[in-house]
């Protein structure tokens, strides 16, 4: 039987996304912590922030420190040398956001915070 009798296959679906002008904010904590780690690489490398598909609430976030990509897909924001990368594809979902860095007796880690969230995980990794 051919495809078209039933027995074939699915193709993957392709949507369009929305690209917006990406306003975040970054605190001076996620700053220097930033900074911290790139060790003096603020100049070949930065700081790649997206929204992967997956987590129980639809996305989850992915931070990367990354020698710095071609930028022609990227819109880019400089906080005191370190330059934040976010895809235009990711840019509706992330569009807004708040990178903070909290250091506790528990260990430390960045947090974001997101106005696009309808919902968010226990965790505070992934979001819808």
């Amino acid at each position: 039987m051919g495809i078209l009798g039933g027995g074939g296959f699915s193709l993957p679906v392709i949507t369009q996304t929305e690209v917006v002008d990406v306003r975040i904010t970054v605190t001076e904590n996620a700053i220097n912590q930033m900074k911290k780690t790139m060790q003096g690489d603020e100049e070949t490398h930065c700081l790649v922030i997206s929204a992967q598909s997956g987590g129980c609430s639809g996305y989850l976030y992915d931070m990367k420190i990354i020698e710095k990509p071609d930028s022609k897909n990227f819109q880019i924001q400089t906080f005191e040398g370190v330059e934040v990368y976010i895809h235009n594809g990711d840019s509706s979902l992330l569009n807004g956001l708040e990178l903070d860095f909290k250091d506790t007796l528990m260990g430390g880690g960045f947090n974001i915070t997101n106005p696009n969230a309808s919902r968010e995980c226990g965790c505070g990794q992934s979001f819808g």
